[in-house]
């Protein structure tokens, strides 16, 4: 069998998950990410690829890990994954619902060769219901959820990048769900399955706005609430340069510094929690940003409590003397990428780069 991982290396044994043993099954977005994540904190992660699958050492989602190239659909070689599955701690798989069942590595096999497992199962729709063997990406998912509905103009929705289904719904939570299940099979002996559906995080992450909606804070629809747009102290503005600055003046003490560095000495800018005050006060706003530079706001209003910051491209982010005062980007094979996340100050996350290895070699070395 063929490994695609860096020819040589020294591994890493730092970070909080130093010592646990994760196989991953190879995909695409949220399932890379958290193992990214699980990387980076220290786990020993495999990732299982297709034989003739091109795998660029460039990529940000696919740091961390040696990645062997088999064949599923060879006996040989699903008995060979379940020899390393009987000495791994976690695994994690992004197929539709039945795939891994079909393959011979469905949950009841697996936990069945090794009890204390934990099998992460990472979809959009999840393992049941009406919609749990339909395609769909991120867009879809967050759709049925109240938040895509929630974010944009108010003209339509607008997608936010795939941030809040693969990634904030999807990922984040199944490495949540992975790590709780990895503790609580630390004391009982025995793993689990984490079933993460993005459909759920999505529905998840929406919890502070089904609370505000509760208290009568929050109003369905875009553009006329406190925190999507329609509040003239929270938002984005375009200045006189064609680049955009953010803020988020909320609290009555940091307005009050947006209207001293802002010189909005207009009366009418008094209700600032009159919704009816908000589109013509951000009209105002609006000829006020503009009137100066990108850069002039910047001098005016960063580093005070106004609740300011620049648009910034992501290019543009990774010269940001704050973001490099604190490292938080890091290059790897000529590539400008996010460190890890987040900081541990006893067990540091890194960029892990694994020695080049064989799934025999791997197996063997797993041998507990």
């Amino acid at each position: 069998m063929l490994d695609k991982s860096a020819p040589t290396s020294s591994v890493r044994t730092s970070g909080p998950l130093a010592g646990f043993r994760i196989v991953e099954f190879a995909g695409i977005g949220p399932g890379p990410f958290a193992c990214m994540m699980l990387a980076d904190m220290g786990a020993d992660v495999v990732t299982l690829d297709r034989i003739g699958a091109k795998k660029s050492m460039k990529s940000v989602a696919g740091r961390g890990r040696k990645v062997i190239e088999l064949d599923l659909k060879d006996k040989a070689a699903i008995a060979e994954v379940l020899d390393l599955l009987a000495n791994a701690d976690a695994l994690v798989e992004g197929f539709r619902p039945g795939v891994m069942e079909r393959l011979g590595l469905g949950p009841d096999v697996v936990l069945a060769r090794n009890p204390k497992l934990v099998y992460g199962r990472m979809t959009g729709w999840g393992q049941e219901g009406p919609l749990a063997n339909a395609a769909g990406h991120d867009i879809n998912y967050i759709s049925i959820t109240g938040a895509l509905a929630a974010i944009g103009t108010k003209e339509a929705p607008v997608p936010p990048l795939n941030l809040v289904g693969d990634f904030g719904g999807g990922a984040l939570y199944l490495v949540v769900g992975v790590l709780a299940a990895l503790l609580e099979a630390s004391r009982s002996g025995k793993g689990q399955v984490v079933d993460a559906a993005m459909c759920d995080g999505a529905a998840s992450l929406m919890s502070f706005f089904f609370d505000m909606t509760t208290l009568g804070r929050w109003t369905e629809g875009r553009d006329q609430n406190f925190l999507d747009g329609g509040a003239h102290f929270y938002g984005v503005y375009e200045c006189a340069c064609g680049h955009f600055v953010s803020i988020g003046s909320i609290e009555p003490q940091f307005y009050a510094l947006l209207r001293e560095h802002a010189g909005l000495n207009d009366a009418d800018f008094d209700a600032q929690m009159d919704r009816k005050a908000w589109p013509a006060l951000k009209e105002k706003l609006k000829a006020v940003f503009k009137s100066k530079t990108r850069e002039d706001w910047c001098k005016i209003m960063e580093g005070t409590d106004i609740c300011f910051a620049p648009v910034l491209t992501m290019s543009e982010a990774t010269q940001h003397p704050h973001m490099v005062a604190r490292n938080v980007f890091v290059e790897r094979h000529g590539v400008k990428q996010p460190a890890p996340a987040p900081r541990f100050s006893r067990t540091p996350s890194a960029v892990r780069e694994p020695e080049a290895a064989e799934i025999a070699a791997v197996t063997k070395a797993w041998k507990r």
